[in-house]
Formats: C-alpha cells, sequence, structure tokens
C-alpha cells in the first residue's frame, strides 16, 4: 500500500499548517503529489445579506485568500512538478468530497479546527463530517501548544480486535512505519466498561480468558504481518475504557502517530467503533489516521 496524492485542505490558520506539515512528511516519504485546497463558501459568508446575491468583488477577495492560503502550501513543499493547487466554491464539506473523487486523492490531512469569523472552514465540524463517510483515510491533528510535531514519525500506534476494520488500519500502519522507518505498537483492548467486574476490580476468568485469547491473537497477526513487512513492532493486551486507555498508552510509549479503524466488532469484541475513533481524535493532541472499512 502507498499513498501516490495527498491532500490538505487549507485556510491558511495554525491548524491547517500543522496539518501541512504531516502532509509534507507523509509526501517526501512516500513521492507523493501534494494538492492543496481551497474552499470559498460564498453562501456562508454572504449569510443575511444574501437575499439580493453579492457582487463579484465580494467573491473576488475571498478567493484571492485562498489562493494565497493555496500558495502557502506550495511554497513550504517547494516541488512544483508534484503539487497542485486549486480553489472551489461551496459548501466545505462537499467540495473536499467531491475533490477526493475527482483526482483520485489516497489520503486526506485536515486541521480539526480552523479560522473563526468569515474565514472559518476547517473546522471540527468540517473535518467530522469527512470524517463519518470517508472514502480515504484522514488524518486529522490540531496545533497543540508550541513544539512541531515529531516527523517523520517514529513510533506509530494501531489498535487491534482482529477485526477486517482493524486490519485495514493495520494495512496503513505498517506501509507508513515501513516508509518512515518507524515502530510499530499494535495493541489490543479489552474494555472494561462492557464488562461485569468481579470482587477486587478484576474481571471474571470465564470472562477474560477468552477476551484475552482473542486479543493475544489480534497482536500477534499484527506482529507477524509487521515482521513479514520487515518493521519492528512491539505488542500489549490493556484494560479500560479504550480511547483513555489508547491516549495514556499514546502518551507513556511517546507515540507519534495513532492509526485507527472507524468501526469494529459488536458484542462482546466491540471495540473499534466510530464513536471511539472521534472521541481520540478530539481529546488527544496526537495525529490519528482515521481509516475507512
Amino acid at each position: 500500500m502507498t499513498y501516490d496524492s495527498i491532500l490538505v485542505p487549507t485556510d491558511g490558520s495554525d491548524h491547517a499548517d500543522r496539518a501541512t506539515a504531516h502532509a509534507l512528511s507523509l509526501a517526501s516519504a512516500f513521492d507523493a503529489t501534494v494538492h492543496a485546497l481551497g474552499v470559498v463558501d460564498i453562501a456562508r459568508l454572504a449569510g443575511p445579506f444574501d437575499a439580493g446575491g453579492v457582487d463579484q468583488s465580494f467573491i473576488d477577495r475571498y478567493q484571492e485568500q485562498a489562493q494565497e492560503d493555496v500558495r502557502h502550501v506550495e511554497n513550504q513543499w517547494a516541488q512544483p512538478d508534484r503539487f497542485q493547487g486549486d480553489v472551489r466554491n461551496g459548501p466545505p464539506a462537499a467540495v473536499i468530497d467531491e475533490y477526493i473523487t475527482d483526482e483520485g486523492i489516497d489520503l486526506v490531512a485536515m486541521g480539526t479546527h480552523g479560522r473563526t469569523g468569515l474565514k472559518r472552514f476547517v473546522l471540527g465540524s468540517v473535518t467530522e463530517h469527512v470524517l463519518r463517510t470517508p472514502p480515504v483515510p484522514i488524518l486529522a491533528t490540531r496545533a497543540g501548544g508550541d513544539d512541531p510535531p515529531t516527523l517523520p514519525y517514529r513510533d506509530i500506534l494501531v489498535p487491534t480486535d482482529g477485526s477486517d476494520c482493524a486490519n485495514a488500519a493495520v494495512d496503513h500502519a505498517l506501509s507508513i512505519a515501513r516508509a518512515c522507518d518507524a515502530t510499530v505498537h499494535a495493541i489490543n483492548v479489552i474494555d472494561t466498561e462492557i464488562y461485569p467486574i468481579g470482587p477486587g476490580g478484576q474481571l471474571p476468568v470465564d470472562v477474560s480468558e477468552p477476551l484475552k485469547q482473542s486479543g493475544q491473537a489480534a497482536v500477534e497477526a499484527v506482529a507477524d504481518r509487521a515482521d513479514s513487512a520487515g518493521v519492528t513492532v512491539d505488542t500489549a493486551l490493556v484494560n479500560g475504557r479504550p480511547s483513555d486507555t489508547i491516549r495514556t498508552y499514546a502518551t507513556e510509549h511517546s507515540i507519534d502517530l495513532i492509526v485507527m479503524g472507524t468501526h469494529g466488532r459488536s458484542g462482546l469484541d466491540r471495540m473499534l467503533l466510530g464513536s471511539t475513533t472521534e472521541r481520540v481524535i478530539r481529546q488527544s493532541e496526537l495525529p490519528t489516521v482515521a481509516v475507512p472499512e
């Protein structure tokens, strides 16, 4: 698996800049083409003044700003033969979805917040909309603090329950790890919130043992695939609320990137739900790649 084309929607905000840094790093690792997209949502910008339409100078002003934001990405990349910039009009989420299809995009890097006021567009709401029906993996990141991101990645975390969705995320985690010469951390989380806790705060043996066996099989499968791909791997079984446990593990092991499926198994094997991935993206300072099944 490889990424030939990487899209970064941009509004020139710090959050978009952080996403751009990740997009450019991955583009370098995969020899990919970088696409920068500016979106002008004329209907929303016009707001209550749209009753009689807006004049062309109004539209031109915002299109000019969007072009400047796109050029900012181009200047950082500085490889014109592997760059494509565009400015389109319309509702941001719909425009981004359309662009992904039109240009055959393999990965999208987006900030989870952006500008406020009239220039606001790479918002959490837009990113979350794209995440809910992603045709391709979405790398969601936010600008947190003054520290630059760790690039290229050195430690990549991939939670797994052995489901098809988790395996799709493993594919991407291993590809990125191989391109960046990174270590993959494969973990299985037993969700202690949905299983009955026995005396002493422990899961009953008749519940815990099957879960441990299933979890061990899941992480061992990742280890086997990593070994075949020539990628260094660490494995672990951990208990707790999935989103909190994933973030805690990431902090304790200096993880640079989290890669997760957007859906997973239901019932007793339930773990990698879209809601868990969304919580990790919302709560973690780390970039997270959400991989559709």
